[in-house]
């Protein structure tokens, strides 16, 4: 497969009164936090919430007269389907989009609310795909593939563009990686504008075909994924997203935890007052929990923001816990009266805040004349923590 440079900037022409020119600013909070001047791209303001209308618009219009009346077809977690539905009603023709059972709600609703025949099959996006796939031959509808098409990939290199364009002396950009077609549109555009430029890819933990790939390991499918990042949780990697693309222009790729993707959420809802998904801010999280070669100026690249909002309290509560915000302690003391008002003193001397608190006598483990107490604090970093622990133990607690 091959797109360049000169497709993207043809999809760029056909996407001119389509896209917006998402911006791209000096993030002064993460400049602070990585060392180095940090610029944010806001993809997740784009048409739809995320970068996928680029390609899947680009792709649409492409259509010859006689597939367009066909209707095109599509399988998508959730942000492909947008693009593509929503691409479709702008072109006149008609969609089926087929998501997995387990796709959040919103991005149901919303790709319904574009005009978009859903149907739900499987428990995952490959499951999703493979039944779009037999829809595509029993019907004769055109399926628009979310990363295996020039045109998507053309489509979705336009932010290359855009990246070069606000920050030509940029020295790395850091993109999410599902299928590879994102990644791989940014860097063709980006290696002809900018050669020396590193390109770093990341993926969700719990779907890391294209990081065993790329680092020359036999890939492990995973029979059931569970990721806040289902916009880039794809169990089998493309070999000919690899081979065309990622191999010869990436530079490096790594893995991040829902752990890191919550804390990457809640730092961009604090500091950057922007609202990410998993996959969206997978990026930052990488940029703020590994080693990478970023230089003196980096790009980070918010691909979407269409979170789920049924998780998004528990995504913040994971979030402030990781960054030492909030703390949840077990501690075993004796069954004394005043035992209780002497742990909460102690706490309180240390400018913590009890949110929670659990009386527990019962539980496995504990003598007879001793008692667990629950807590759930707020705090404000991991050291603050600590001294609360060492606080509670030298009040003759122990802490489980």
């Amino acid at each position: 497969m091959k797109v360049t440079i000169e497709d993207i900037r043809k999809a760029r022409e056909t996407l001119k009164n389509i896209s917006q020119n998402t911006v791209m600013d000096l993030s002064v909070s993460a400049g602070k936090l990585l060392g180095r001047e940090v610029y944010l791209k806001f993809e997740n303001t784009q048409r739809t919430g995320s970068f996928k209308i680029r390609g899947a618009y680009n792709k649409i219009a492409n259509l010859t007269a006689e597939e367009k009346k066909r209707g095109v077809v599509a399988s998508s977690a959730g942000n492909h389907a947008q693009g593509v539905a929503l691409s479709a009603a702008l072109a006149g023709v008609q969609s089926t989009i087929v998501m997995p059972e387990t796709a959040p709600l919103t991005k149901i609703n919303a790709t319904k609310g574009y005009g978009a025949n859903v149907i739900l099959k499987g428990e995952i996006y490959d499951d999703a795909y493979e039944y779009a796939r037999h829809l595509e031959k029993d019907q004769g509808l055109v399926f628009v593939h979310p990363y295996e098409d020039p045109f998507i990939i053309s489509g979705q290199g336009t932010i290359g563009l855009e990246v070069h364009e606000q920050l030509s002396d940029v020295d790395s950009v850091v993109i999410p990686i599902g299928g590879g077609g994102l990644i791989s549109g940014i860097s063709v555009a980006l290696r002809a504008l900018n050669p020396k430029i590193k390109i770093i890819g990341v993926q969700s933990d719990q779907a890391p075909g294209m990081n065993e790939l790329f680092h020359h390991q036999s890939p492990q499918p995973k029979k059931r994924i569970s990721t806040i990042a289902d916009g880039i949780a794809i169990k089998n990697p493309s070999k000919v997203i690899y081979d065309s693309f990622i191999s010869k222009n990436v530079d490096e790729v790594v893995t991040v935890s829902d752990d890191e993707l919550a804390e990457a959420i809640v730092f961009l809802l604090e500091r950057a007052k922007t609202l990410t998904e998993g996959s969206g801010a997978a990026a930052m999280a990488a940029a703020m929990n590994r080693k990478l070669s970023l230089g003196k100026r980096t790009c980070i690249l918010l691909s979407g923001g269409n979170v789920d909002l049924n998780i998004i309290a528990k995504i913040i509560e994971k979030g402030q816990t990781k960054r030492g915000r909030l703390a949840a302690l077990s501690v075993v003391v004796d069954d004394l009266p005043g035992n209780l008002n002497r742990l909460t003193k102690v706490i309180a001397e240390q400018k913590a805040n009890v949110l929670e608190v659990h009386h527990d006598r019962v539980s496995q483990g504990l003598f007879l004349r001793e008692t667990r107490v629950d807590f759930v604090l707020e705090t404000s970093s991991p050291e603050h923590i600590q001294k609360i622990k060492d606080a509670l133990t030298g009040a003759g607690g122990k802490i489980l």
